[in-house]
């Protein structure tokens, strides 16, 4: 092979940097680097070690572009004719995994790259090895997780969303003075919640457990709209930790005509100490979730950083000392008002 040396005219150099500048292919941006920076004066192996390739890809680039010009920057395979993987074909991916493999004739439950080139194969007339099945559900943002058991709704579909509309409405367009908050409890134990953590090779990160469990319990509202967090905390899930709640709710929002407080079926909301109670309460107003719709209380969201934050995988060997580092995260990232707790 001879020492060619490109020269590179004004209009074609900024051809090359505007496609540089403009492609999102790693390769196709190495090879107009490596030209640029040739046509440049530079030789191959100092391109080579700027642009970060090998001495060798750069002598092939500089050798295709003698012999194909501009043309050889490009990846030659886009001529190979339409992509196998269109989106007609990735819709179909989606439907045949919005089902289950026992849908398509398989006994088994849960899917694998195998079971689903098959089907693919079968139902979209398209063969895929498995390596390229992977990429295709990697660019499709398609994730391997772990499934989250729900329990149905009884309700008629049509009461249901209906329900659910009529409280997304109240909560984002609330008569003035008045406040929508969602409410829920949630468990603190002092055996730490295992979770997942980063690790380094051939290692397991280990929880020291204290042995005996001791349980806490928080009872809060949370305001979406000015970002507050009501709570208050008990050694028991009963009807007077809910009471406490509803009564720092009419502390925290003084200035309120009506208090609506959405929340799920759970019996201490609808004991009858509390329906006593919400009698001396006028401002207090209940709407209760259609039944085993937690998804629609959006303080779920915020008991689940919670968990992520301080109780998974925590430290902590006394109660108290996870209670206060319970409170100590709720007042650093709300606009936090701790009711008092008492029986």
């Amino acid at each position: 092979m001879t020492d060619y040396v490109p020269t590179l005219d004004r209009t074609t150099r900024r051809r090359i940097q505007k496609l540089d500048r403009r492609t999102t292919d790693a390769n196709l941006r190495i090879r107009c680097r490596v030209m640029l920076k040739i046509g440049q004066g530079i030789s191959r192996h100092a391109a080579a070690r700027q642009v970060g390739c090998a001495p060798s890809t750069a002598w092939w680039i500089v050798e295709r572009f003698r012999l194909r010009g501009e043309a050889s920057l490009l990846d030659g395979r886009r001529e190979n004719g339409s992509c196998k993987v269109d989106e007609d074909v990735r819709e179909g991916i989606c439907q045949i995994l919005l089902q289950r493999p026992p849908d398509f004739g398989f006994s088994r439950p849960t899917w694998t790259l195998e079971l689903l080139a098959r089907v693919i194969a079968r139902r979209l007339r398209i063969t895929l090895s498995i390596g390229h099945l992977w990429k295709v559900l990697r660019d499709m943002g398609i994730r391997w997780g772990r499934a989250r058991p729900v329990v149905a709704c009884p309700w008629k579909a049509a009461r249901r969303k209906r329900r659910l509309a009529q409280l997304r409405r109240l909560a984002k367009n609330p008569p003035p003075r008045e406040v929508v908050v969602y409410a829920d409890e949630i468990d603190i134990h002092l055996n730490p919640k295992i979770g997942p953590d980063w690790m380094l090779p051939g290692t397991q990160r280990l929880v020291v457990t204290p042995g005996k469990n001791q349980k806490r319990y928080l009872a809060g509202a949370y305001d979406p709209i000015r970002g507050r967090m009501i709570y208050v905390d008990g050694i028991r899930k009963v009807s007077w930790l809910f009471l406490n709640l509803l009564r720092a709710l009419q502390t925290a929002y003084r200035w309120a005509s009506t208090i609506h407080v959405i929340l799920d079926n759970y019996v201490i909301h609808k004991s009858r100490a509390i329906r006593l109670a919400l009698a001396r309460m006028p401002r207090i107003r209940l709407h209760f979730l259609p039944p085993y719709c937690s998804d629609a209380n959006k303080i779920e969201r915020q008991w689940q950083d919670l968990h992520a934050n301080v109780t998974r995988n925590h430290t902590h060997r006394t109660i108290r000392q996870l209670i206060n580092a319970v409170r100590r995260y709720l007042d650093t990232n709300y606009l936090s008002f701790r009711g008092v707790s008492y029986q």
